[in-house]
């Protein structure tokens, strides 16, 4: 019910309902709340093959690295990274991945982040017109 809630609160709210979503074979994915769920906003939901999580390997890839940021922000009790997760996060979405070329932010918003370090320095991230980025795809 939780993942359920936060899935329409954090994701649907934002950019609308997902034709298909693809997750791991984890209780929360498969529960009768999820699964209504997904049948009232008429989603495709697909699952990993049991006990071969390589084929969920970009999100494993996320998670490795989501904790390895987190993990060099901790303080030592390791208690506190709920407080760190979206600064980290913001840093991964303005990072430009191998793979694609682009940050997930500009994929998303058509333009990078104004990060922090851009309010100290009075540097600005380069935006591309939404109107020009859009004319683009």
């Amino acid at each position: 019910e939780t993942v359920a809630k936060g899935l329409v609160e954090t994701v649907i709210s934002r950019f609308g309902v997902p034709r298909e979503l693809h997750s791991d074979q984890g209780t929360t994915f498969e529960s009768e709340v999820f699964q209504e769920m997904c049948k009232l906003l008429n989603i495709h939901k697909t699952r990993t093959t049991p006990m071969h999580p390589q084929s969920n390997g970009q999100v494993e890839r996320l998670n490795r690295t989501l904790v390895e940021m987190l993990a060099k922000m901790v303080d030592n009790r390791q208690d506190d990274w709920d407080e760190h997760l979206p600064w980290v996060l913001l840093a991964y979405r303005a990072t430009e991945h191998a793979a694609t070329g682009f940050s997930p932010a500009s994929l998303v918003l058509g333009r990078e982040v104004t990060l922090p370090l851009h309010l100290q320095t009075g540097v600005s991230p380069d935006a591309v017109p939404t109107t020009q980025y859009g004319m683009s795809l």
